[in-house]
């Protein structure tokens, strides 16, 4: 399975953000639209995300939920037919619920730097370094610290779980 070093955080000041992310950034960011659909999973997290050209991707992974740098597990699975895939993970899995956001997507590297506007929540950072298949993740968890300290976020604002997790808290 392909690994990474995510990391989540809460943003108040978005535009700031950006502006960080942008200095810091290998080139231009890319604007993605994305709606996930994450569905009853035991061994992990299971979501069907489409993109508003009809494509999509079925994405499996495996992380501890906790705030800060965290080792994560996943495979991605392209599909023509998100919409049909949806109804059938429906039927078979049940829905968990569904996270609808704008993400800006930089890069730094091998890092890949998220800049979320995510319904009914706010905004977020999400770092994601991506690992080679027998590297150490410490390495990954200081690159993504140093990207973290150059974009002026501090520990106080990283947040554990997902974007699904904190929407279900938010209809308690």
């Amino acid at each position: 399975m392909a690994r990474n070093i995510e990391i989540k955080a809460r943003i108040e000041d978005v535009e700031a953000l950006e502006k960080q992310a942008a200095k810091i950034a290998d080139g231009k960011p890319v604007e993605i639209i994305q709606d996930d659909s994450f569905f009853e999973c035991d061994s992990g997290r299971l979501k069907l995300r489409e993109f508003p050209n009809g494509q999509g991707e079925l994405i499996f992974y495996q992380r501890a939920d906790k705030s800060g740098p965290k080792e994560s597990f996943y495979l991605i699975s392209k599909t023509q037919e998100p919409e049909k895939l949806r109804e059938i993970l429906c039927l078979a899995y049940g829905t968990v619920g569904r996270v609808q956001k704008r993400r800006m997507l930089y890069f730094k590297g091998r890092t890949r730097i998220h800049v979320d506007r995510v319904q009914e929540l706010g905004s977020f950072l999400e770092l994601e370094v991506v690992l080679d298949e027998d590297e150490n993740a410490e390495k990954g968890v200081a690159e993504a610290r140093f990207i973290l300290s150059k974009l002026g976020v501090n520990d106080e604002q990283l947040i554990e779980g997902a974007y699904i997790d904190l929407l279900q808290t938010n209809d308690a």
